[in-house]
């Protein structure tokens, strides 16, 4: 009788799906038009998406010509180490990928929020892998005020819930109103950004010799990311890697 009942629901439940998939037809993420599949993402514009999957420099996620493993590293970081030890990125932010992630970042749509953080697990596993603590790159108060959210903060609650691994929310404090980002130089990024964050006090012991593995939504210039990657080192983290949603290649797209 119970399993006839558990049949019994399971269709129940298969056939609200399919009314509603006919009421609501499923819309792209990408493209925002309906397509006739029950993903989140229509097969086509699946396949346009250029995904990075961890690889590339392992030090930027650029990605390069020929991939050598660990020893891919990309002239700049040979020349200029970044403060951070390792980064991952999941997708090339390019015209494809620009509209789901706006949508998250400035308009902050949360319908592809579990998909994405699956994305930046599976790019970041190995960087996961013995992590002790997942820190989101924060907002200031007045900032997430006004705002109502953080994109990152729900990205890295996100892949923390997937992944198993503790999450920081709050580890790094943006005690400085900086202006955005969008559409400054790399340079003018740097200088905005400076001494603009601190390791809550409250939060050193957990920061102290501990693997953080800092989320971001976007790898721009890297400005942002150094900054946070400074805090936590002032900190005293043990190992600093860096897992973004998707990391900008084209000197175009700097204006996000």
């Amino acid at each position: 009788m119970a399993l006839d009942m558990h049949r019994m629901g399971r269709a129940a439940k298969a056939r609200l799906r399919s009314a509603a998939d006919f009421v609501w037809p499923a819309r792209s993420l990408i493209t925002g038009e309906h397509h006739g599949g029950r993903g989140l993402i229509a097969p086509e514009d699946f396949a346009r998406l250029r995904f990075l999957n961890g690889s590339g420099c392992r030090q930027c996620a650029l990605p390069l010509d020929t991939d050598l493993g660990d020893a891919s590293i990309c002239g700049a970081c040979a020349a200029h180490p970044p403060l951070w030890d390792a980064a991952r990125a999941a997708v090339e932010y390019d015209d494809v990928s620009r509209k789901p992630i706006l949508d998250l970042k400035r308009a902050g749509r949360r319908e592809g929020l579990g998909t994405f953080a699956t994305w930046m697990r599976l790019a970041g596993r190995d960087v996961l892998e013995g992590a002790d603590l997942i820190v989101p790159v924060p907002l200031h108060y007045s900032r997430l005020a006004s705002r109502g959210f953080n994109q990152s903060a729900w990205l890295a609650s996100s892949i923390a819930r997937q992944s198993g691994i503790r999450l920081g929310v709050d580890t790094l404090v943006r005690h400085k109103p900086t202006p955005s980002q969008g559409g400054l130089s790399a340079r003018a990024r740097r200088e905005n950004v400076r001494a603009a964050f601190h390791v809550r006090p409250s939060r050193t012991a957990e920061v102290e010799g501990a693997h953080i593995v800092l989320v971001d939504d976007v790898y721009t210039t890297g400005a942002t990311l150094s900054a946070c990657s400074r805090a936590l080192k002032k900190g005293k983290a043990g190992r600093i890697s860096v897992l973004v949603l998707a990391r900008v290649v084209r000197p175009g797209d700097v204006t996000i």
